[in-house]
């Protein structure tokens, strides 16, 4: 039995043998094989091969008539191919140490392309790239089975992997993907958003848990606590199957809060709606008790596609989403690409850090062909109901203002085509950066309403990479610098008289809320999931308690005495919620 801790990423209890995922854009991870195994790993290798060495004459082919650079390149690396020592050290690697073919593949490959970097010939460094493509393909080959797997589950499985990309997360199935184990990640990284959103547990940041799990193993992942098992005895299975149906019930008993009001014990109405990824899931949020949606991230229109959506894919999204709500609001975020939600590869020279780079609004007013677009579908959706635009990560007025005028040129082009749509959409932006913030008064002159993304809020307040588990326990809500920041926010929205809400993980925990409510929020958007347990809590409460205890928060200077007495408040309040 292995035991390991890692960050609690999307609550829940999940059980089921383990589904083992790589990528070849990371390091393939070093896991055993039986030494029965050894003869069908060599095989996989040998297939792998002879596919890889079918594609490359196909291309040499087609460039028979063309380029003769070209056609020299793919010459090389079949002659890298069809060598029998590469061949010889890939085997060797299987049978004496015992690993899979994707590790000995990546092993082996990563260690000559590491020769020809160091050479000083410039022509010999050269090939350095040349053998990081080769690896790539091989893996393709090795690795496609897999993806296949997910495509066409017929079990429960618990995925395990040594990260996950948001994209990813977002196909799987949560009728079989029981549960998401990854040895990298943060709490408030996109992927661990989307397992969240999704429903599926999910503990990230496990070191080298993807390395000592076999395909064979079951596994337990405990979301709530931030535990992870494979191959768990007799005893620990059935304690785990126990807490699996406690879960269950539970959220049975908060799934009976649905159809009541948001509302504290001294009569305080707060709103309560829901983040959403995909059309479908605006419907999970109604039934979890949501009323409406606070935040309908976009971008996954764009990260599951190989191509860009067209105005009427967008279109059709937006209008889902409207006739589910039935006149209930809808809050669309423009879409919010960049960071770790767009491939690297999809750019001619990849960004050294892309957390400050090139995302989100700035994205969107650097591709005004796409943003139009977007827009275009927004406004023809919005005449279905009670549509909202926000625009993310905006810092400064400037930027807004762009922003706004772009929408209007949108708006113009739309009376000249006589497609109606909404004159008097509200158009709101994400305080998301301290320069936000602090300027949140001047901002608020010009947008109807704010939304904190807590997310990026706290990263980029602590210097911290919401995504990085090596810097995770730095990570947190609770630092005084991060709640002043959101108390100065709120206060300056009041003054200008324009609601304000909290749309970012912070609002999706239960210890949160008191302190979010003190503050002066009354508008909250989580995860669907969460909707019953955060409605719990407010119905628990009184708002004078509320304010007591946010007077008292804002006057401390440690974040681990903040986060101590959030979790105390809460458990007296509500104890099965922390």
């Amino acid at each position: 039995m292995e035991i390991r801790k890692g960050i609690p990423a999307s609550p829940g209890v999940g059980i089921a043998q383990a589904l083992i995922i790589d990528c070849e854009d990371y390091p393939i991870p070093k896991r055993p094989i039986e030494p029965a195994q050894r003869g069908q790993e060599v095989q996989r290798v040998e297939q792998a091969f002879e596919l890889a060495c079918a594609e490359l004459d196909a291309l040499v082919n087609d460039q028979a008539k063309g380029s003769t650079e070209i056609k020299d390149i793919f010459a090389v690396h079949i002659r890298f191919l069809h060598d029998p020592t590469l061949r010889r050290q890939i085997t060797d690697l299987i049978n004496n140490q015992l690993v899979t073919a994707e590790f000995a593949v990546s092993t082996v490959l990563r260690e000559i392309a590491a020769h020809f970097g160091k050479s000083k010939d410039p022509y010999i460094s050269e090939r350095e790239a040349d053998v990081f493509d080769l690896e790539r393909r091989l893996l393709r080959h090795l690795l496609g089975h897999r993806c296949r797997d997910l495509r066409d589950l017929d079990k429960e499985v618990v995925v395990v992997a040594k990260e996950l990309s948001p994209t990813q997360t977002a196909s799987f199935d949560k009728r079989f993907v029981r549960a998401i184990a990854s040895d990298k990640g943060g709490r408030t990284s996109h992927s661990a958003i989307v397992a969240r959103s999704l429903g599926i547990p999910a503990v990230v940041a496990l070191e080298d848990f993807s390395e000592v799990v076999r395909p064979t193993d079951i596994v337990i992942v405990d979301g709530s606590r931030g535990i992870a098992i494979a191959n768990p005895d007799p005893g620990t299975l059935a304690e785990y199957q126990k807490h699996l149906n406690e879960y269950i019930i539970q959220q049975q008993r908060l799934d009976s809060l649905r159809d009541k009001p948001a509302l504290t014990r001294d009569g305080t109405k707060v709103k309560v709606r829901g983040n959403i990824e995909f059309p479908q899931e605006a419907q999970i949020v109604l039934d979890k008790g949501g009323e409406g949606i606070g935040l309908y991230r976009t971008e996954f229109l764009y990260l599951t596609s190989e191509d860009e959506p067209s105005e009427q894919q967008h279109y059709e999204a937006y209008l889902k989403v409207a006739q589910i709500c039935q006149g209930r609001p809808i809050v669309i975020r423009t879409f919010d690409l960049g960071a770790d939600k767009y491939s690297q590869r999809r750019r001619p020279v990849p960004e050294r850090n892309p957390f400050l780079g090139l995302r989100s609004i700035r994205y969107c007013l650097q591709h005004l062909p796409m943003f139009r677009t977007q827009l275009r579908a927004i406004l023809r959706a919005s005449v279905a109901g009670d549509v909202r635009i926000m625009f993310p990560l905006v810092t400064n007025l400037a930027e807004l203002r762009q922003a706004k005028l772009i929408l209007r040129d949108v708006m113009e082009d739309l009376d000249d085509e006589g497609i109606p749509y909404n004159r008097d959409l509200k158009v709101g932006i994400m305080i998301e950066t301290p320069a936000a913030a602090f300027t949140a008064s001047t901002l608020a002159r010009e947008a109807d309403f704010f939304s904190i993304g807590t997310n990026d809020l706290i990263q980029y307040t602590l210097a911290v990479d919401r995504a990085n588990e090596q810097v995770a326990s730095l990570f947190s809500a609770a630092e005084p610098a991060v709640l002043r920041l959101i108390r100065t926010v709120i206060q300056d929205a009041y003054k200008a008289r324009i609601e304000v809400s909290v749309c970012g993980e912070m609002a999706s925990e239960p210890e949160y809320v008191m302190l979010l409510l003190g503050l002066g929020i009354r508008t909250l958007s989580v995860t669907a999931p969460m909707i019953p347990q955060v409605k719990q809590m407010i119905r628990s409460v009184t708002i004078q308690e509320c304010n007591e205890l946010a007077r008292r928060v804002i006057t401390m200077s440690s974040e681990r005495h903040i986060s101590t007495l959030l979790r105390r408040r809460a458990s007296e309040v509500l104890p099965e919620t922390v």
